[in-house]
């Protein structure tokens, strides 16, 4: 078995090659040649944290895999990850178990992706300003995905915690980004300024006011996957014109704030616009006018980290990355 760690993976596989392989796993789903029944979540209350049970398969290459993430948000104050996991990968054609991959920095990178590939289809062609709320840990490659196909001139950090915006904004700068970011403690003068909002907290209550959004804007929402979370407002998605969700069986039982509008008879799952792979085979469209509010909503599922999963492997073989085990 091929072990490949976090920091093999980080060197070797980056936004780019997430997006294509995420494309590529997208079309096998619409050829309804992926089987990924829905994850288990395990709870730990006094922690305000949980485990995630996540399993796929594709049926054309054959070839299988499980994750297991745990989300920890006081982790930090302990000098550990906030999200931590594992990927197993197997072979569809003999069980043979083929490689276990390190799968938080996976993770981050494949609901980026996601975001990057809603925001392709979803957003403005000229959007330049984007608004990130929420600057923890899933939040930095959500910026990645959107930057990898909007030519954004201007980033507006939004967080309680001043310092944790500053820090991530020189993050971005470290990391080669040379796009101006800006910190704001006001999250509305963020949203009225932005043509694309990325949110990705754990929020229980909705972080911004639907009403302060401007025509033509774009919503990525990631950080809300359980029934009691809600990270936009009922105004929001009523001012949506098109909701696209990465996986429509997933985000009927774990998202939050769309459960809340049907369950309050304000909207209905009848009017999600698609899923993401539908935009990616043409079956619907994306934007169509300058002024309509999209709104992309992604709980995850399992079979996007098959897809990277696979990338990771196959790179990993070619340049002869990662330690082979006995087990």
């Amino acid at each position: 078995m091929l072990v490949v760690n976090e920091q093999q993976i980080m060197n070797t596989y980056v936004m780019d090659d997430a997006i294509e392989d995420i494309t590529k796993v997208l079309k096998v789903k619409e050829a309804d040649k992926i089987a990924s029944p829905l994850r288990t979540v395990i709870d730990f209350p006094q922690q305000e944290a949980s485990a995630l049970y996540m399993p796929s398969a594709d049926l054309v290459d054959e070839v299988a895999a499980v994750k297991l993430v745990t989300i920890f948000p006081h982790n930090p104050a302990i000098g550990k990850a906030t999200t931590q996991g594992v990927i197993m990968l197997s072979d569809g054609s003999n069980g043979e178990h083929l490689a276990m991959l390190s799968a938080s920095y996976l993770t981050r990178l494949r609901t980026g992706a996601l975001s990057g590939i809603a925001t392709n289809y979803l957003a403005k062609k000229e959007a330049n300003v984007l608004a990130v709320i929420g600057t923890g840990a899933m939040a930095f490659e959500q910026v990645l995905g959107v930057l990898a196909v909007r030519p954004i001139e201007r980033i507006l950090l939004v967080n309680r915690n001043l310092e944790k915006a500053k820090a991530f904004g020189e993050k971005l700068s470290a990391f080669g980004v040379e796009t101006s970011f800006e910190i704001i403690n006001d999250v509305g003068v963020a949203v009225r300024q932005a043509d694309i909002i990325n949110c990705a907290t754990r929020a229980i209550d909705p972080v911004f006011n639907g009403e302060d959004l401007k025509p033509g804007a774009h919503i990525n929402g990631v950080g809300s996957y359980l029934p009691h979370m809600h990270e936009v407002d009922i105004t929001t998605i009523t001012r949506a014109t098109k909701i696209v969700v990465d996986d429509l069986a997933g985000v009927k039982e774990e998202a939050g704030e769309l459960m809340d509008a049907q369950d309050k008879g304000k909207w209905s799952f009848e009017q999600v616009h698609g899923e993401l792979g539908k935009l990616v085979v043409d079956a619907i469209k994306g934007r169509e006018n300058e002024e309509e509010i999209t709104f992309f909503k992604s709980v995850g599922a399992a079979y996007f980290d098959l897809a990277v999963a696979k990338g990771v492997y196959a790179k990993a073989k070619e340049q002869q990355i990662g330690n082979e085990i006995d087990m």
